[in-house]
C-alpha cells in the first residue's frame, strides 16, 4: 500500500470538498501547503529517486470548519519542457537527462559538453519571504507561487542577487522578519536585497559538505560539516561528459568524523579558534538550537555509531549527559545525549513551536515515526525527559506534522498538529489529520477522495 504515495497524478480544476468527521477548532482558519514530487516518469521514462519527481503544490483550506483540497504543478522550466518533449529534459537528483533522441549526432554530442542543466524543480519545501510564498529545492533557483490559486507566478535565479550554487530547503526566520539561510558559493558577490553574513571555510577546498538545514540561536549560527561530500570535480566533469546525476556527485569520508562551525550573528564572525568535531554521521535536519548558561545547545536527528571518548567534560548543566572534551590538539571532542532510539525506528521531519520556541530552551518536537523508513506514526518527544507520544493508524502514512498554536495560548504544546495522512484502498483514501498537540489525540479529519502523493515540507498560511 505504500507505494501508492509514489504514483503519479493528475492535478485538480477546482478545490474538492473534504468530509469532515469531528469538530474543526473554531479558530482555526488558513491553509495548509505543501511540496512534493506529483510525477514519477514522463512518457516512458521514470524518475529514479524521491527527490526528482515533478513538483506538485497542495493546499488544504480550513474555514468556519469546513475543508476544501486542490493541488496544481509547479510550471518550472522541467515541468514545462518535460510535457512539451514527452521526456526526462533537466537532470535531477538521482536520474540523469541524456540528449534528444531525435536530434543528429553531432547535436546529441554537442549536447554533452555544454554541460547539464541546473534543474529547477522546486519540490521539497515552500515557505514565505515578506508576503509572498515560494516552493525551493537545494539549488540556486527558487519559484514565486501565488498561495491562493496555487498559479506559478516566477523563477527566480537567485546567482542574480549573490554569488551561490544552492541554498538549503529549510532557512530560519528570526524575530525582526529577517530570513536567514546557507548553503555553498563559489565566488564573491553582494547585492542590495541579499546579504552575505558570515562565510564559513570547508574543512576540503573542492569537497564541500553536504547541507540540508542548519541551527540557529538568539546570537549564534550553527553549522554541521558532515562527511557526506560534494565532488566538485566530478560536479563539473564526470556529470558534463557521462550524463551523471547530482547523487554520483557525492561521496562519503568517514574518517574525518563530523565538524561543528559556530559563528556570532552580530556582529557576525566565525569563530575559528572553537574547533568541535565528533564522530562521523549523516545528517538531515535540525530540529532546535538555544543557549543556556553559556552553552550552546543544538537538537537534531542523525544516524551514527556513538563512541566513548575519556577526558575532563566541560559540560555543567544538570540536565544534560552530552559532554564536550578538550583534546591536547584544541580540538573539542562531543558526544551526544541520545533522546530518542530503537531498533529498525527513526524519528524525523521534526517540527516545534517555532514562532514562540526557536532559539529558545523548550521541551517538545513533533515528527514522523519511520519503521525500516517506512512513516507510519506521528510522534510527540519531551526532548526534556524523552517521554513520547504517539498517534498511528493501520495502513496509513502520515506526513510531516505542522505545529500551529491556539491564539493567546501559554503552553508551549497549546496547538494543533496538521499532517496530510495516506491511507491507500479507503473509500476515501486521503485526509487532513488534526491532533491535539497536547494529548496527541484526534480532534477531526478531513477525508478526500483522491489519493495525495508523499509530500516532503510545507508550511500554514494563517
Amino acid at each position: 500500500g505504500y507505494r501508492k504515495i509514489f504514483e503519479s497524478v493528475e492535478e485538480l480544476t477546482e478545490p474538492i470538498p473534504a468530509k469532515i468527521t469531528g469538530v474543526v477548532p473554531s479558530w482555526l482558519g488558513g491553509s495548509l501547503l505543501r511540496m512534493g514530487p506529483g510525477l514519477f516518469e514522463v512518457g516512458d521514462e521514470p524518475f529514479h529517486h524521491m527527490f526528482d519527481g515533478l513538483a506538485l503544490v497542495h493546499k488544504f483550506d480550513l474555514k468556519n470548519g469546513q475543508v476544501t483540497y486542490y493541488r496544481k504543478f509547479i510550471r518550472s522550466d522541467s515541468y514545462v519542457r518535460a510535457m512539451t518533449e514527452n521526456r526526462v529534459v533537466i537532470t535531477e537528483f538521482g536520474t540523469a537527462a541524456y540528449p534528444d533522441p531525435c536530434k543528429n549526432i553531432f547535436s546529441r554530442f554537442f549536447t554533452y559538453f555544454r554541460g547539464a542543466e541546473v534543474t529547477d524543480n522546486c519540490l521539497v519545501n515552500i515557505y514565505p519571504i515578506g508576503e509572498d510564498f515560494y516552493a525551493v529545492t537545494e539549488t540556486n533557483y527558487i519559484t514565486k507561487v501565488d498561495p491562493d490559486s496555487l498559479e506559478t507566478l516566477k523563477k527566480v535565479d537567485l546567482c542574480k542577487y549573490l554569488s551561490v550554487n544552492g541554498l538549503t530547503a529549510h532557512p530560519h526566520t528570526d524575530t525582526d522578519g529577517t530570513i536567514y539561510n546557507i548553503g555553498n558559493c563559489f565566488g564573491k558577490n553582494m547585492s542590495l536585497k541579499s546579504q552575505v553574513v558570515v562565510q564559513l571555510p570547508s574543512s576540503e577546498r573542492l569537497k564541500p559538505s553536504y547541507i540540508h538545514s542548519f541551527g540557529m540561536t538568539d546570537n549564534y549560527f550553527v553549522f554541521v560539516e558532515q562527511p557526506v561530500k560534494i565532488n566538485l570535480l566530478k560536479f563539473l566533469t564526470l556529470w558534463n561528459i557521462r550524463g551523471a546525476t547530482y547523487m554520483d556527485c557525492f561521496e562519503s569520508n568517514d574518517s574525518m568524523g563530523t565538524l561543528f562551525h559556530l559563528t556570532t550573528k552580530d556582529p557576525a564572525g566565525y569563530l575559528s579558534s572553537h574547533k568541535f568535531r565528533t564522530s562521523a554521521f549523516n545528517l538531515f535536519h535540525h530540529i532546535n538550537a538555544y543557549e543556556d548558561e553559556g552553552y550552546v545547545i543544538v537538537d537534531l536527528f542523525f544516524s551514527t555509531t556513538l563512541q566513548e571518548d575519556q577526558g575532563k567534560n566541560l559540560v555543567s548543566l544538570s540536565y544534560t549527559t552530552a559532554t564536550a572534551v578538550l583534546h591536547s590538539d584544541g580540538t573539542i571532542w562531543l558526544e551526544p545525549e541520545v533522546l530518542f532510539s530503537g531498533p529498525r525506528q527513526a524519528f524525523e521531519f521534526p517540527q516545534i513551536n517555532y514562532s514562540q520556541y526557536r532559539g529558545k530552551k523548550y521541551s517538545f518536537a513533533y515528527g514522523l515515526g519511520l519503521t525500516h523508513f517506512i512513516p507510519d506514526r506521528i510522534v510527540k518527544l519531551n526532548v526534556q525527559t524523552k517521554e513520547t507520544w504517539v498517534w498511528q493508524e493501520e495502513e496509513c502514512y502520515p506526513s510531516e506534522p505542522l505545529f500551529v498554536p491556539t491564539p493567546g495560548a501559554t503552553e508551549e504544546d497549546d496547538g494543533v498538529l496538521l499532517s496530510v495522512v495516506v491511507k491507500p484502498g479507503a473509500e476515501r483514501p486521503s485526509f487532513l489529520l488534526i491532533l491535539d498537540a497536547m494529548k496527541l489525540t484526534e480532534l477531526a479529519r478531513a477525508d478526500v477522495n483522491t489519493i495525495i502523493p508523499v509530500t516532503l515540507h510545507g508550511t500554514y498560511k494563517p
